[in-house]
């Protein structure tokens, strides 16, 4: 991004790129040149004399103008016509602003080695030619003309610093707003997958059963398709709520599930043989942040219990040791193995889940056959 446009996180980052290449050449003509002309009518110069001051006066600004591409040999060639200048008029003479701009310029743009190589020679050759010539300059005039271009440096090395922290900024900026919004999907993506993926597998689940029954008990296929109304609408009212944070400005359409909750969501979650039970020990509420990761934890757990683990029996635990949530979903099925490698992304969205909050996810065998899923999350994560 050049320096003048508007940044992704709002506000100029600097002037337009024409004002930081014309500025100081006017200002270096406006100094150099009205300065040059009042002087040499003072002194009464000859015509010749004034002409190559004013020449040289000119030239110095105009060579500014290649200090963008060029910044080191503009700073070389300012530097011999500023020395040119001194030499020309030894005595009294304008200040030649466009060596300071050159020096600045060069500095900031990383001409180090061309900026102090031009200045070195430069100052060596005025105090030779000057010597060779017979010129003597007061000692003040030589430490201020000293003290001027050490400041020049220095200004330039203070915008090349300020510069290299900006950019700094402004990578560490965009990397920060790439991982937030990383995050961000893969926290949509998992909240997508658990509710459509709860939703989904209890209208196969119901569906099945209805047909199955349509026939021979209308009364329970009726009541499978009724089932299949509430999930899919409990589902699409989920969906709005997670969409709905996308959306810029909009809050979420509905209030985030919680442990209270647990009960619809395991009487709902109904298969063919398969009896449910909610084991309730619980005596108060953990924060809200830790009731919603368990509640989604729950609702995937059993979402893989009645797709896979091919169970007769299963029981959703909620109970407090020390200071975690302790939510264990088990049940009597075939097994860890298969239904782990069925659940694939569903066990890692859990586990990624309870690692957001500092808790875990277990996965393992229960004793006497089946499946037992135990998670443990801090209880008072805000």
């Amino acid at each position: 991004m050049s320096s003048g446009q508007q940044s992704r996180w709002g506000g100029r980052q600097g002037p337009p790129p024409g004002v930081v290449l014309v500025a100081p050449v006017l200002v270096s003509l406006a100094v150099q040149v009205p300065a040059t002309v009042l002087i040499s009518v003072w002194l009464a110069m000859p015509a010749v004399t004034v002409a190559l001051q004013l020449a040289l006066a000119v030239a110095g600004p105009l060579a500014l103008l290649a200090s963008r591409r060029w910044p080191g040999p503009t700073v070389a060639a300012v530097t011999v016509l500023a020395l040119a200048d001194l030499l020309l008029s030894p005595d009294v003479g304008p200040p030649y602003v466009a060596l300071a701009f050159a020096v600045v310029l060069a500095v900031a743009r990383g001409a180090l080695i061309w900026t102090g190589v031009s200045l070195g020679v430069g100052w060596i050759s005025a105090l030779v030619l000057g010597s060779l010539a017979g010129l003597e300059w007061h000692p003040f005039r030589i430490a201020l003309t000293t003290a001027a271009l050490a400041i020049c440096v220095s200004i330039g090395w203070f915008v090349r610093v300020r510069r290299a922290r900006i950019a700094a900024y402004r990578v560490e900026a965009l990397q920060r707003r790439q991982s937030a919004e990383q995050r961000e999907r893969v926290r949509i993506a998992r909240e997508l997958h658990d509710v459509i993926g709860h939703a989904l597998s209890q209208i196969h689940v119901q569906a099945s059963v209805g047909l199955h029954l349509m026939d021979r008990d209308p009364e329970q296929a009726r009541t499978a398709l009724s089932t299949i109304k509430d999930s899919s609408k409990e589902a699409l009212d989920e969906v709005r709520s997670v969409l709905g944070v996308i959306r810029e400005g909009e809050a979420p359409l509905a209030p985030q599930a919680e442990l209270a909750q647990v009960g619809r969501l395991v009487a709902g979650a109904r298969a063919p043989g398969l009896a449910l039970e909610l084991d309730d020990r619980l005596t108060e509420r953990p924060s809200r942040a830790v009731q919603f990761a368990a509640y989604r934890i729950a609702q995937e757990a059993l979402t893989n219990l009645v797709r896979h683990a091919h169970a007769t029996h299963g029981v959703v635990r909620l109970e407090r040791d020390a200071d975690a949530l302790v939510l264990t979903v088990e049940d009597d099925g075939r097994g860890v193995a298969a239904e782990d490698a069925a659940a694939g992304t569903g066990v890692l969205g859990m586990r990624e889940r309870a690692a957001l909050l500092g808790g875990e996810v277990g996965l393992g065998e229960r004793p006497g056959g089946g499946t037992r899923l135990i998670a443990r999350l801090p209880w008072d994560h805000v």
